[in-house]
């Protein structure tokens, strides 16, 4: 059975959902496969990540499972033939036959020390399991950067397929699920909260549109919002006559959408998925390997 695992080695955002998504859209063309996740905080997180891809891939079932050998018995049982670890990097009684790692290039080391001083959750010579990299949000730094970081993960590991991405904006949804394109954003003034791990990366993503971000709120990441939390956001926003409040998706997912029918200023996530760029070729080169049984299988 080809398994395919996508993870990082900091905590917070690198860009593993929506390249989770990505992969489930491109290998569901070829064969059916599933995507295995342990969930976070078991079954409250479904309406986190699990329920983002959920909606990210329509098409793929999702199998939430903090034990993902039996989450990949079920699956198999259910006729997948391909299997989709999400954030599965650490996690190794599963075998895989290519491992993933996105890095943010915003941060991508996590301040080079581990957990709790920084944000690696193991050292970086970790990436000598590795079988390819994907840089993200490369947009967001100078080519000089990027290429400091390729420098650092070829010398750790010299045989890494690398390639960069970005998020792309897609579109704006509100909560009747009602579309808009993003260049509605230009000029527009907007309310922006969300409770990620890279909230920064976010808000560029938003500016890159050409809105103008007359305010904000952080919050923990995996955050779970009340009611009171929205009206708070609420009162924020018409405090700084933002002509509306825009999250992420994976924080909109977390809304009680009956909360906003009475908001004086309307809610709404940007929607984007990964797009791959220099790199993109060497990437489903070795997914394709992977999916036909031509990769060797790693623990």
């Amino acid at each position: 059975m080809p398994v395919i695992s996508v993870g990082n080695i900091t905590t917070g955002g690198t860009g593993k959902t929506p390249l989770v998504a990505w992969l489930a859209k491109y290998i569901s063309s070829k064969k059916n496969c599933t995507i295995l996740t342990r969930g976070y905080k078991a079954a409250r997180d479904w309406v986190d990540e699990p329920a983002l891809l959920a909606h990210s891939a329509p098409d793929t079932p999702v199998v939430v499972n903090p034990n993902r050998v039996a989450g990949a018995r079920d699956a198999i049982k259910n006729g997948a033939e391909v299997l989709i670890l999400d954030d599965a990097f650490q996690h190794r009684r599963l075998a895989r036959d290519l491992d993933i790692v996105t890095i943010d290039a915003t941060r991508p080391f996590g301040y080079d020390r581990i957990l709790p001083a920084g944000l690696l959750r193991e050292p970086l010579g970790c990436l000598k399991r590795a079988d390819a990299v994907i840089i993200t949000r490369v947009d967001q730094v100078d080519k000089n950067r990027i290429e400091e970081i390729q420098r650092t993960i070829k010398a750790i590991n010299p045989l890494l397929v690398i390639a960069t991405a970005f998020h792309k904006p897609l579109c704006i949804r509100d909560g009747q699920d009602v579309e808009s394109q993003p260049v509605q954003l230009k000029d527009k003034k907007v309310f922006t909260f969300c409770g990620i791990g890279n909230p920064d990366a976010f808000f560029n993503t938003v500016k890159s549109v050409g809105a103008a971000i007359a305010g904000s709120m952080i919050f923990d990441d995996h955050y779970h919002y009340t009611k009171a939390d929205i009206d708070r956001i609420a009162a924020g926003a018409k405090a700084s006559k933002a002509d509306l409040v825009l999250t992420t998706e994976k924080d909109f997912s977390k809304i009680d959408t009956a909360w906003l029918t009475k908001t004086p200023v309307k809610f709404a996530y940007l929607a984007v998925e990964i797009e791959l760029l220099a790199g993109a070729e060497r990437i489903t080169e070795l997914i394709d390997k992977a999916i036909a049984g031509k990769i060797s299988t790693s623990a």
